[in-house]
């Protein structure tokens, strides 16, 4: 059996449109020689002269004329199959797997629903939570785009392509009518008040207490909420202080009666990046996806 060489199908088409070695050499980057080597490998294969001297041009025979359209059509399927990044998003159908903490999901999720339904409608979103074991579900295709702030203790690898998306500093957060609403915040009042720490791991200290601790000082855990989500609604419809970053409590303020404050100690900001695996780079809609997503962030909650 001859084997195939789709190049072929290039070079021909090539050689139809130009009418010339030289002109077709000149459309594929390549020395009129080397054209002519082509050529005669297209002769060779087709069993016609595919071209004849005509003055100082070359003419089409017969046969070739009869392979024009055809040859026409395959080079437009084959620059289809490569040309990956023209991607009509309006005739996608899929659903695209986004692994995230709530903070985000609560802050950025329905807005980022509702763009991906005005420019791809076909396209639906699916969140789940996040996993300490998070680089197989990327490496597997189970997951398309992990976004969150890494931790001590995460499963993290080189193998990713990891973009930060923001920095924020953490903020207390309390109900609106808490007496911390009222008064500036200072270290004493801040720590006599029992706390929620926001934990997927279920830890009752983090940062805070870090920070604290370095001070001789100490608050008071009562509870430990999954994640800052839940933790600002148990700090909405109760006595105790929270603490998130400030981008995901703005967002809350908007649906709850809450009050946000300067933390009275210094603390790392948290930094939340977007994290795929080099298998979905080259993808359009992940591309796309996750422009979108970066696009959202930078306007904040």
């Amino acid at each position: 059996m001859r084997v195939l060489d789709f190049n072929m199908v290039l070079d021909l088409e090539a050689l139809l449109r130009e009418g010339s070695v030289v002109g077709a050499a000149k459309r594929l980057h390549l020395s009129a020689p080397a054209m002519s080597r082509r050529l005669a490998n297209l002769r060779n294969a087709v069993g016609d002269p595919l071209f004849v001297p005509a003055g100082r041009g070359l003419v089409p025979t017969q046969r070739a004329l009869e392979l024009r359209d055809k040859v026409d059509a395959l080079a437009q399927e084959m620059r289809k199959v490569f040309m990956t990044d023209q991607v009509d998003l309006s005739t996608v159908e899929r659903t695209m797997v986004l692994r995230t903490n709530d903070g985000f999901a609560g802050a950025w999720a329905a807005r980022l629903a509702q763009r991906v339904a005005q420019e791809a409608p076909g396209i639906s979103l699916r969140f789940l939570p996040r996993a300490d074991k998070h680089v197989a579900g990327l490496r597997d295709g189970l997951i398309d785009l992990e976004v969150g702030a890494l931790h001590e203790g995460d499963d993290t690898s080189e193998e990713l392509h990891t973009q930060l998306l923001f920095r924020t500093p953490f903020v207390g957060v309390v109900r609106a009518d808490h007496p911390l609403a009222r008064k500036k915040i200072s270290l004493a009042n801040f720590t006599a008040w029992p706390h929620i720490s926001a934990s997927r791991h279920g830890h009752n200290s983090g940062p805070i207490d870090d920070a604290l601790e370095a001070r001789g000082l100490q608050r008071k855990v009562r509870l430990v909420a999954p994640g800052f989500q839940s933790a600002m609604v148990m700090a909405a419809s109760s006595d105790m202080v929270a603490a998130a970053p400030e981008l995901f409590a703005r967002w809350a303020m908007q649906h709850l009666r809450l009050h946000i404050f300067r933390l009275p100690l210094a603390t790392p900001e948290v930094e939340v990046s977007q994290s795929w695996h080099p298998r979905r780079h080259a993808d359009p809609v992940h591309k796309w996806l996750r422009g979108l997503v970066r696009e959202l962030c930078s306007d904040g909650a």
